[in-house]
């Protein structure tokens, strides 16, 4: 171990027990990827690039649904004082994929999803993909045009969406020529240019007593294209990342197999699976919650339980009264449930991980998690275009190294490139980060330009510069120009910055980041107004809002007298800015 992570290793209180670890991490991947174990892997071709697969992942989404019907009468999601046993689920998604055959939906066309985290969710979203069609989880924060521009975007032939997304998508429905079939879910008045839910399927409490249906019999290919998620470019409109059933497939096996790791790691036998009680609280429509989250726990028969919004207090009595194994997202929720004052007054103990990716996290709630909860903290890497899980870092690697995010799991690879992409850069020097594997999607809906700039020979160029240490080891330095990450939400500069422009007393607009101990980092905005032109803060920040969506709108603005500072080429130097704001360390996640 490099003399810096020993020293932040030993800063944050952590002494590795005697005897670990008891075996190297070439060790492990050896005994667990061996002939006839469950982590063996195999070469294929994809799209002309060789690349290492899990041998015995899911071949399509279709698999995994039919493994979650087999768990039964075991509880698969609970929302309030709803649970949804994986039998009634898997007669629900049956129903609704025949449903969605008779409108006209085939291989291949799009389905929509826009929704809080409802039992409705798991639901639409296979009964899209078990029939082949692609299915388009839009970000449901986003404003009436946002998600107007995503279902046009996208070509969207049939949306699912709840009641609060309806009422912002009507009345831009004229503005989506594709759009023919629209279903509600939770509708509480009246509906114009759309159906219930509920009429094809009932409540979730119903979905017991829908016919025991076999699904429609559809052919899928590991890699026929599966979703369409949505990622923000630092310029122009937001990109669909168009992602595959083998991406989505990857992941249960990647995860499990950090386990495994761990385990050998201490000295243990892997144990074995165990169905386990976990605490959703990032919104199903991030990758994070649906491809490393949704997918592995169906597989394992594992409890999701949903809030209807995220209440720390709410989910300590959540945590005590379900016996929650394993909770997290983003850091965020780690530092909300640990430093809540209500926290003494509930039973936690049933709490065996708090795991998070998607914003930075300081090395000290590494700590503080398996201090305060006796918990298994974990962690990892991946984006949009990679479906989730790159890197995997979790349990005493993860105290051990607590400011890298893990090593590749074994079907991935990582590099360290040049700026200019023209070669690899030694151990432990900073370049940008450059990842590849079965997890890496197709490439952009309909954006060839934007495609052949992102993905070469199967490599994804990430933006986000890092290194490896000489154990494999990944650590992530900065993240892609211009991109704030706020509680696990990106923000891209441009789009606000656009927005302050066409604010007619604005001339020159930066946004940038502000840390934020519990959210990583909150947007701040550095404005010049022109001469003789009045604008304050809450005029601007409403300005923002009435826009783009709350979490992209500045907390803080700062006026200056003079433009704002460039370089040569009439760049922002953005980072000349920060020091225009106090430092914010303080608390309130919002």
């Amino acid at each position: 171990m490099a003399t810096q992570e020993k020293n932040l290793a030993t800063a944050i209180g952590w002494v590795p027990p005697p005897g670990w670890p008891a075996l190297s991490r070439a060790e492990c991947a050896e005994k667990l990827t061996a002939p006839g174990m469950r982590f063996e892997m195999e070469t294929i071709d994809i799209d002309g690039v060789q690349t290492r697969v899990w041998k015995n992942a899911p071949s399509s989404l279709r698999e995994i649904a039919l493994a979650g019907r087999s768990h039964g009468d075991r509880l698969f999601t609970i929302y309030e004082d709803e649970r949804v046993t994986y039998d009634a689920w898997f007669r629900a998604v049956a129903r609704l994929a025949v449903e969605f055959q008779a409108r006209g939906i085939a291989k291949g066309d799009r389905v929509a999803i826009a929704m809080r985290n409802l039992p409705e969710w798991p639901v639409a979203f296979f009964a899209a993909t078990t029939i082949g069609a692609i299915c388009v989880p839009l970000n449901a924060w986003w404003t009436g045009p946002e998600l107007a521009y995503g279902l046009a975007n996208s070509g969207t032939r049939l949306l699912v969406c709840d009641e609060e997304r309806w009422d912002r998508i009507a009345e831009h429905k004229a503005d989506i020529p594709s759009l023919e079939t629209v279903f509600v879910a939770r509708a509480a008045g009246s509906l114009e240019g759309a159906e219930t839910l509920e009429s094809v399927i009932g409540t979730p409490p119903e979905y017991a007593g829908l016919p025991d249906a076999e699904l429609p019999d559809v052919s899928i290919a590991p890699d026929d294209e599966a979703t369409i998620f949505y990622t923000s470019g630092t310029t122009g409109k937001p990109k669909g990342a168009l992602g595959t059933h083998r991406n989505l497939c990857t992941n249960p096996l990647s995860s499990a197999y950090g386990a495994a790791t761990a385990a050998l790691r201490r000295g243990e036998v892997p144990p074995a699976p165990v169905q386990k009680v976990g605490l959703t609280v990032i919104p199903l429509f991030h990758v994070t919650a649906c491809s490393a989250g949704l997918m592995g726990s169906i597989l394992a028969g594992n409890t999701m339980i949903f809030m209807y919004r995220w209440d720390p207090v709410e989910a300590f009595g959540i945590i005590e009264r379900e016996k929650v194994n394993s909770t997290g997202g983003v850091p965020t929720i780690a530092w909300q449930l640990i430093e809540h004052p209500e926290r003494k007054n509930y039973d936690l103990s049933s709490l065996e991980a708090i795991a998070y990716g998607g914003a930075p996290s300081a090395p000290e709630l590494v700590r503080k998690i398996r201090e305060v909860f006796g918990a298994l903290p974990g962690n990892g890497w991946g984006m949009t275009e990679t479906m989730a899980t790159v890197t995997s870092h979790s349990s005493e690697d993860y105290l051990n190294r607590p400011d890298s995010c893990g090593p590749p799991v074994p079907v991935a690879d990582i590099r360290i490139m040049s700026e200019d992409g023209s070669r690899e850069l030694p151990t432990g020097e900073i370049g940008e980060l450059w990842a590849r594997g079965p997890m890496v999607v197709k490439g952009y809906w309909n954006n060839p330009d934007a495609t052949a700039e992102t993905f070469i020979d199967g490599w994804v160029r990430t933006g986000d510069l890092a290194r490896v240490d000489e154990e494999g080891f990944c650590y992530i330095a900065d993240r892609a120009k211009d991109m704030i990450i706020r509680g696990g939400e990106n923000i891209y500069s441009s789009e606000v910055e656009n927005v302050l422009y066409d604010h007619p007393a604005v001339t020159d607009a930066a946004l940038i980041g502000l840390p934020h101990q519990q959210l990583g980092e909150e947007p701040a905005a550095v404005v010049h107004l022109a001469p003789g032109m009045t604008a304050t803060e809450e005029e601007l920040q409403a300005f923002v809002a009435a826009r783009l969506a709350k979490f992209k709108v500045p907390v803080k603005i700062v006026f200056v007298e003079d433009t704002l500072p460039r370089n040569a080429n009439g760049k922002i130097l953005k980072k000349d800015l920060s020091s225009l704001f106090a430092r914010e360390t303080e608390s309130g996640a919002t």
